[in-house]
């Protein structure tokens, strides 16, 4: 997925390679049944609990 193409799986934001290029490097992805789900800095941040949940225990 290229990313123009790249929409937050919660909010449905855009995001937007133009102005700051930190705010498009902190876009978190994942990778689900159904493809890859991106999520904003923002969703990411809100949701950081769920993303930590899905770590392999032999991460901590």
């Amino acid at each position: 997925m290229s990313a123009e193409q790249a929409v937050c799986a919660r909010c449905g934001i855009r995001r937007r390679d133009e102005g700051d290029p930190s705010a498009a490097l902190a876009w978190v992805f994942e990778r689900a049944k159904g493809g890859v789900r991106w999520l904003c800095v923002r969703c990411a941040r809100d949701h950081a609990r769920d993303i930590e949940g899905k770590l392999p225990e032999e991460y901590w």
